[in-house]
């Protein structure tokens, strides 16, 4: 039983995630707030997760200080233990209510005020309610149906502005009082406060005048009249009554500029929803006017609309002949021209299906010259696989005509030794790969490379479906591109060749202490000949042997080195380096550079490339390195090489302390360089060779006191 209890409330919370509370100043029933609440429930409603009550204050028939204070703890009572996210109070007594009971009946609750005039932010801020405090304000347009009415009715002279002394009737008083003082035109405007409606009703109003009803709720009495009372006074005025909002509208007013109370509510409801999802708190003015007219009134006191530009709306427009026998009409204008406009419609059809068929010729005549006109051979199979057509390229391709292709499966044509070879290709052909090149022998013998492409279509009207073949012919690009990538392994050649010099003066070096010591045991062995002891010999020989063994290992070292490397294989990365090292160790101890290299415990070593570029790019980093610590001094001058696996990859750090690289955004660019005599190609080549050839990655920055190159390889694991 806990279970349901507890699922039934999980349901009421998801079902309403809102709760509002309308307050209507207004009894049930009253025209004007019940247009308001009515668009604002229409909104409210299609929001499943909202729920909303109404309270009604009936402020119209009594507005005591003790009815209200009554209303105060009748409404303590009532909302006690209900909880609601906004309260929407509908006019002024409903808000003035809620600002001045805030802090014992709402606490801490956003409030929307809707249909009020006149709005005071110093008494929100005097509350402290500035942010929890919105409103939709009404303002009537007085000015715009005071121009509306001098604009269009010429004979109208004279215009009574008609105001009841009720408390919304004094906020109102200030907008009648500034626009009599500030309207200067051809109209006299007469502001008309009566004590009663019964006054109003035998008010002596003068020919060629009119009034602009505002509101007459209330009589001296404080008895309220009844919408029914305003209505007959409103419909039997012997002068053109217009009016400023929509209760009124159809029932017996002239016309006017209006503000739509349903509109109004649905407005209103649109910003009850804004602020429930936590919208901050605003006043806006609603000025969603309408304009409408009633066409009895205006016919009944000969008034003509002659100057409005804004859409507007008629009401009680009286229905002419064509309005009354309008479906009549249209029944004898369809039937009596239809044999007509049947004959007129086949020669039409025929007329125009001729049109199309020489429009279609033209357009067949057209694609075939353009597909003719297309190097590539295409051809098209329905669903079945035969040829429906083809281009003469695809003909010239198999070198049959058209006729022999037209119905054909390609396996029927495997007598044709240039159809084998197609036939074989779209065997293998696979939809989804992007890149399909295929090797065709002409002929004559002669090796094309073709891309071929295929495309379903679909005809659904007909239901025809099949394929289109495209053989794209790329023999020159692929020339293109071997061509290209020798001339890059030239340049990786070159930018090697650079070094030789280089690497000789090394190799001369590494050479001069061997020919010495081989000179040095010749001479001995000449002078020490007579001895003729067969042990010394040996010894002798073993010593040259030595030293010739030593420069042996260089020259093959350095010759495997100048060699391009013609395949990708498996090599250790630290055998390349150690080779690398022992061409141009001499050098980096002539030039007293220390080279350390460090290899972290349980580094997969193997890599799978091209080891002499590998070697080569770690040279050029080395020389570059090698020249800029020339300028430390002798005895501060290293290179760190750190080799070690960072997930998948192999990670090659060569690190110097000469200082930094000045530009070093510019360093793999070509022909960029620093050094007098540099070819500028060194570093570039690297590049080309580490991210190119080898699909790995290149950076460099600078570090304390240096410069850092981090290789990164990809490993097969």
């Amino acid at each position: 039983m806990k279970k349901v209890f507890l699922f039934l409330i999980f349901i009421n919370l998801e079902v309403f995630a809102y709760s509002v509370l309308i307050i209507n100043s207004y009894h049930k029933g009253y025209q004007w707030s019940d247009q308001v609440i009515k668009g604002l429930e229409d909104v409210l409603i299609k929001k499943d997760n909202v729920d909303f009550n109404i309270l009604y204050m009936d402020s119209k028939r009594v507005s005591s200080k003790e009815y209200f204070d009554s209303l105060k703890k009748l409404y303590k009572i009532q909302l006690k233990n209900r909880k609601y996210d906004l309260i929407i109070p509908i006019d002024r007594f409903a808000y003035d209510f809620v600002i001045n009971n805030y802090s014992e009946l709402f606490t801490k609750k956003r409030v929307l005020a809707v249909g009020i005039e006149k709005f005071s932010h110093e008494k929100l801020k005097k509350l402290s309610l500035e942010n929890r405090v919105s409103a939709i304000l009404e303002k009537r347009d007085l000015k715009g149906n005071v121009e509306i009415i001098e604009k269009n009715f010429y004979k109208i002279k004279k215009l009574y502005i008609i105001n009841d002394k009720s408390l919304n009737g004094l906020h109102t008083e200030p907008l009648i009082f500034n626009l009599i003082h500030n309207y200067k035109s051809r109209l006299e405007l007469i502001y008309l406060k009566e004590d009663d409606l019964s006054s109003l009703q035998v008010y002596p109003f003068e020919d060629h005048s009119a009034a602009l009803f505002i509101r007459f709720y209330k009589n001296k009495n404080g008895d309220l009249n009844k919408n029914s009372e305003i209505s007959h006074f409103v419909k039997n005025a012997k002068i053109p009554i217009f009016v400023t909002d929509s209760l009124f509208m159809d029932k017996g007013a002239t016309g006017g500029k209006i503000v739509n109370l349903y509109k109004l509510g649905e407005n209103a409801g649109e910003m009850a929803l804004d602020i429930l999802n936590q919208e901050k708190a605003k006043i806006i003015l609603y000025k969603e006017f309408e304009y409408f007219f009633d066409y009895q009134k205006l016919n009944e006191f000969l008034l003509t609309i002659v100057n409005l530009d804004e859409p507007y709306k008629m009401i009680h427009k009286k229905k002419t002949f064509f309005d009354n026998y309008r479906n009549f009409i249209d029944f004898v204008f369809i039937i009596s021209p239809f044999f007509i406009f049947l004959i007129l419609g086949l020669i039409h059809n025929i007329y125009k299906r001729k049109i199309l068929e020489k429009d279609l010729r033209k357009r067949i005549e057209f694609d075939a010259t353009m597909l003719n006109a297309i190097d590539s051979p295409i051809f098209w199979q329905d669903a079945n696989g035969k040829i429906v057509d083809s281009n003469n390229r695809f003909c010239n391709l198999l070198k049959l005509p058209f006729d022999s292709l037209y119905g054909q499966k390609l396996s029927d044509l495997n007598k044709n030794n240039n159809a084998k070879q197609i036939i074989e290709i779209m065997n293998n052909y696979n939809l989804d790969k992007d890149n399909n090149e295929f090797t065709f022998i002409t002929s004559n013998s002669i090796e094309r490379t073709y891309l071929i492409k295929q495309a379903k279509f679909k005809e659904e009207k007909i239901k025809y479906e099949g394929y289109v073949t495209i053989f794209t012919d790329i023999t020159k690009e692929r020339e293109i591109i071997l061509e290209k990538q020798k001339n890059r392994q030239f340049v990786i050649q070159q930018s090697k060749l650079a070094e030789i010099g280089e690497i000789f003066s090394s190799i001369a070096h590494q050479w001069k202490t061997p020919l010495i010591e081989i000179t040095a045991i010749a001479q001995e062995l000449f002078y020490t000949r007579r001895s003729k002891n067969v042990n010394e010999d040996s010894s002798f020989v073993k010593d040259i042997m030595q030293q010739v063994t030593y420069m042996t290992d260089t020259i093959n070292e350095f010759q495997k080195f100048i060699m391009p490397s013609n395949a990708k294989v498996d090599f250790n990365i630290q055998d390349a380096i150690k080779s690398m090292l022992e061409i141009v160790n001499h050098n980096l101890k002539y030039n007293n550079i220390n080279i350390h290299l460090n290899i972290e415990e349980q580094t997969n070593l193997t890599v799978n490339g091209y080891k002499n570029e590998v070697m080569q790019s770690i040279l050029n980093i080395i020389n570059n390195a090698r020249d800029a610590l020339l300028n430390n001094h002798y005895k501060n001058r290293n290179i760190e090489i750190s080799i070690f696996n960072e997930n998948s990859d192999l990670i090659i750090k060569i690190k110097d302390n000469a200082q930094g690289i000045k530009n070093i955004d510019k360093i793999f660019e070509p022909y960029y360089t620093t050094k007098k005599k540099g070819h500028g190609i060194g570093l570039y080549m690297t590049k080309v060779i580490i991210e190119d050839k080898m699909k790995g990655k290149i950076l460099v920055e600078n570090v304390e006191g240096g410069a850092m190159f981090t290789i990164r390889l990809v490993q097969n694991r």
